[in-house]
């Protein structure tokens, strides 16, 4: 144990919780961490307070807070992931002429931490830093698609879980593993309207060495484009383009 254990194990709880697909039980972590139960929720506690971690509290269990996605978005200011992101969204907006959007899973919310808005298209609602229900958006689809059932399943137990926008979009756990099905069935997510009446959006994810999704790229455009398909098409090739680069497995 280093001079500054608090901080030690602080540190160990953090890579710990980032290396699982899912939010942890207390007693997990715990094992995991080498710690005492009392210290172990008291640390927690403190992390919570911070925002590094987030208590779920009807599952009893703990995620990573958005305090580590903040301190994570640092780092990947300096390193390839953004700024790889950054110039495949680029290539990705001047090939198609629409509006690209690189987003992350934040619980049950995506969200955007990179935007590359194409020439004379409207401002949209997905801007940087912006959080929208996961379900109701195709890059938040294209993540849950990817994720193990089990995960999807902790984060939506009941139909409680589910927000509504403008009365469209998956309202219940089945409705959801349907179009989950759909959407893995056909290779990249879609939805048209759920966030933006009038507007459509397409999406891929980013995977990991594990093939766990880290991030989805998204298209937005008008509803009833007829280039729906090459627009999905464009986001499934710069997903997989992000994917390689980063040691990640195509699927």
């Amino acid at each position: 144990m280093s001079q500054v254990p608090a901080a030690t194990r602080c540190l160990r709880v953090l890579k710990f919780l980032a290396s699982q697909p899912e939010p942890v039980a207390l007693d997990r972590i715990r094992q995991a961490c080498d710690l005492p139960r009392s210290t172990a929720y008291h640390l927690l506690q403190a992390m919570a307070d911070e925002g590094f971690v987030d208590h779920l509290e009807d599952e009893h269990r703990f995620a990573l807070g958005v305090a580590a996605f903040e301190v994570g978005s640092g780092y990947s200011r300096h390193e390839p992931l953004q700024r790889v992101a950054r110039r495949l969204l680029a290539a990705v907006v001047d090939a198609t002429h629409q509006s690209a959007h690189f987003t992350v899973l934040h619980g049950r919310d995506v969200l955007y931490v990179l935007e590359e808005r194409a020439p004379g298209r409207p401002s949209l609602v997905t801007d940087v830093g912006v959080r929208l229900p996961a379900h109701l958006t195709a890059s938040g689809r294209a993540i849950l698609a990817a994720l193990p059932p089990a995960q999807v399943r902790a984060l939506y137990p009941d139909s409680a879980t589910f927000t509504q926008r403008h009365g469209t979009g998956p309202a219940s756990p089945s409705a959801l593993r349907a179009l989950l099905t759909d959407t893995r069935a056909r290779g990249y997510a879609t939805e048209d309207g759920e966030v933006t009446p009038g507007f459509a959006s397409v999406a891929s994810a980013v995977l990991d060495h594990r093939g766990h999704p880290v991030a989805a790229i998204a298209l937005t455009f008008e509803s009833g484009d007829d280039a729906a398909r090459a627009l999905a098409e464009a986001t499934r090739q710069a997903a997989a383009a992000l994917t390689t680069r980063i040691g990640g497995r195509v699927t």
